[in-house]
């Protein structure tokens, strides 16, 4: 286990130096991600560190909290109307995605239905589990669909809007006050331990994000996390997406990642289409209504809300709503069509 963790994180290190030597955008969060993903293609036993993507994530939950000022809160029914195209966002893609997954691709209807849904992947894993769908084809789908849009966004962002994938991601450790920097380990350790015991999803970003926004608005803390530590979050979070294609056979590779593929593509078109409502209607300006309907992680997404610097509080709130829509209706319709 030791020897795979230790495997993992040198090719994530080597990707790291690849991506900033061939100046590519994100290389704390790309590089690990490909590198691990080659590796890990080339039949080498990869394993992430035990509950340090965990903890990465609750620096993100802190990121965002912190940037929930009393002047962002204020906006926050100006973001009423595109949250309310949230729900038919998940409506077309389900309506896609399943007769995709189960007609086309011929999987059974409990991974089709929860290969279909664009929730956080650990959840729909737990109920297409207990729906009686292949948990290894669901795990394929979500990382192969969270791959993609990570990997595509920051190109269509630099490469089509000209937008710079680095704007500055927090200040140096040394920059923050000693006292903001303790507030922030508390809120995250506390945020995500208590979110945990009381079963809330997404405990390890959510927890920390709640907490986090209660010390801003109060005036306890006044900047994100250390930029060292957003960079660590980069890291093992491209590195978790990575390793999720261990042991990977070409039967795989060739029906479910491709068919993963496919699926990508149809709802990067359902996300363009409602990202130009959102655009067209005056919602929101393209970065923030691209990354809003991009149907990628909550934590990737946040990661590239950062580096674009875009209106986080935007992006993020959309996110939250898609996985709270997805985590309550899923079952319920799951339930309602059997």
């Amino acid at each position: 286990m030791i020897t795979r963790i230790l495997v993992a994180l040198v090719a994530a290190s080597i990707g790291v130096v690849v991506f900033i030597a061939a100046d590519l955008p994100l290389p704390w969060l790309l590089g690990p991600m490909f590198a691990c993903l080659i590796v890990s293609l080339a039949g080498v036993r990869l394993s992430g560190p035990p509950l340090i993507g965990d903890a990465m994530r609750t620096v993100l939950g802190v990121a965002v909290g912190a940037s929930i000022t009393p002047d962002v809160a204020a906006r926050l029914p100006d973001m009423a109307v595109s949250i309310a195209l949230i729900p038919p966002f998940i409506l077309a893609i389900g309506l896609v995605g399943y007769p995709y997954f189960r007609k086309l691709c011929k999987f059974d209807a409990a991974t089709s239905y929860y290969g279909a849904m664009p929730g956080g992947l650990q959840d729909m894993l737990v109920f297409g589990e207990e729906a009686g769908g292949n948990v290894r084809h669901l795990s394929l789908i979500h990382a192969t669909r969270v791959l993609i849009v990570v990997s595509a966004l920051p190109v269509a962002l630099t490469y089509v809007l000209g937008l710079s994938m680095d704007q500055p991601i927090g200040q140096p450790a040394a920059d923050i006050p000693p006292l903001e920097l303790l507030y922030m380990v508390i809120i995250a350790i506390v945020g995500w331990l208590g979110a945990k015991r009381i079963g809330l999803f997404g405990a390890s970003i959510l927890g920390p994000l709640i907490l986090a926004t209660i010390a801003s608005l109060a005036g306890l803390i006044h900047s994100r996390p250390p930029m060292e530590a957003i960079l660590a979050a980069q890291f093992f979070i491209g590195l978790a997406v990575g390793v999720k294609y261990v042991g990977i056979t070409w039967s795989e590779l060739s029906r479910v990642v491709l068919a993963a593929v496919g699926y990508t593509a149809l709802i990067g078109v359902l996300s363009l289409a409602f990202a130009e409502i959102v655009i067209h209607l005056g919602l929101a300006p393209e970065t923030e209504a691209l990354l809003a309907f991009s149907p990628g992680g909550q934590a990737e997404m946040t990661v590239l809300a950062i580096v674009a610097g875009a209106d986080i509080a935007f992006v993020v709130t959309h996110h939250l709503t898609r996985i709270v829509v997805v985590i309550i209706g899923a079952p319920i319709v799951r339930k309602w069509l059997s």
